[in-house]
């Protein structure tokens, strides 16, 4: 289930009695031990889209949920129960008033119920789109996760991302050698799944739009330059830039995206280019050398940053294609700064 629209808790808990609900059958133990949990814990049911309400309970949401959880665990079968976007939900829930106590019991809750059901058949699993660790470190609650088995799901290689165009390209009808395959990852830099996938039909537009099927390496460079890097693709890497906007708060998101700007421009981001931000922003941010660290290690994490020779560059092109441009007329370099301060 996705929770990243939840506002609450408790829209969380109510979330996961729908997904329960809808995968429970009629003659299971959990369909009944849900049948029973609905009875003592929603106030309304819309059976035409299965809309619940739950009763106001305040903090009693969470005697709710452990009775939700405790019919999963006891289904005979097993219960995988996957948070997805967990990471944006808690950066949501601390911009909210009373936020950050919201989102410490909610962490400390998850973990009591990991604990709870340990050797039982039910298995907890969170995923999201930014980084976990970051984020409850942060929140100065790193203890809250660190029973979970962390896996980093990186992008494709370059194998694995051309035999993905090819398999677009052969139930497309299009015709493409691997040369155009290799110019796809080339171009990209790094085999992000989404942006595999949306280059690809930005090449299908293409050639349907010159009555064309076959693709060459040219077209796929015209293809980056008119289309990814202008007004078509500007949707997509916003999104990827308002995932690192979630994950940080407002100064350090703007410290994170000088980083940015400064690699994209410059080629890399230097140590000698962190001192020169952390004495520009020093006057107006105290505290501009932890944010700095915490923007670094959120870049880092998320792949926005990779370390190199000792400095950090973006290794994703089309992002630095893309801040290049927006930030190139615009960007002074850091040790230029450095020296006005």
């Amino acid at each position: 289930m996705d929770v990243e629209d939840a506002a609450s808790p408790q829209d969380v808990i109510r979330d996961i009695a729908k997904t329960a609900h809808a995968v429970a059958g009629v003659s299971s133990r959990l369909a009944t031990a849900l049948g029973r949990w609905f009875k003592d814990n929603i106030e309304e049911l819309s059976a035409h889209e299965f809309g619940v309400k739950m009763r106001a309970a305040g903090d009693y949401a969470w005697r709710q949920g452990e009775a939700l959880i405790r019919a999963c665990a006891d289904h005979e079968t097993g219960v995988l129960l996957v948070l997805d976007e967990l990471p944006i939900f808690l950066s949501r829930l601390l911009a909210q008033e009373d936020g950050a106590r919201q989102a410490g019991l909610f962490l400390r809750w998850l973990r009591s119920l990991r604990q709870q059901h340990a050797g039982s058949s039910f298995v907890l699993m969170v995923s999201g789109s930014i980084g976990m660790a970051p984020l409850v470190a942060r929140m100065g609650m790193p203890e809250s996760i660190n029973d979970l088995y962390p896996f980093r799901l990186g992008p494709w290689d370059r194998s694995h991302s051309t035999e993905c165009l090819g398999d677009l390209a052969q139930h497309g009808g299009i015709e493409a050698d691997e040369a155009v395959f290799d110019a796809v990852y080339d171009a990209l830099g790094l085999g992000i799944p989404h942006f595999v996938q949306s280059f690809f039909v930005r090449l299908q537009d293409f050639a349907v739009m010159n009555g064309r099927t076959e693709l060459t390496a040219d077209d796929v460079r015209a293809v980056y330059a008119s289309e990814l890097l202008g007004p078509a693709g500007n949707g997509d890497l916003l999104h990827y830039e308002n995932r690192l906007k979630d994950s940080l708060d407002e100064d350090t998101y703007r410290i994170a995206m000088e980083m940015q700007a400064e690699a994209a421009t410059q080629g890399v981001f230097t140590a000698d280019a962190r001192r020169s931000l952390e004495r520009a922003y020093s006057s107006v941010m105290p505290d501009i050398r932890g944010r700095v660290d915490e923007a670094l290690d959120v870049l880092v994490h998320d792949g926005h940053l990779e370390y190199t020779e000792n400095s950090h560059r973006l290794p994703f092109r089309l992002l630095a294609d893309w801040l290049r441009a927006r930030f190139r007329d615009h960007h002074v370099p850091l040790r230029e700064r450095g020296k006005l301060a």
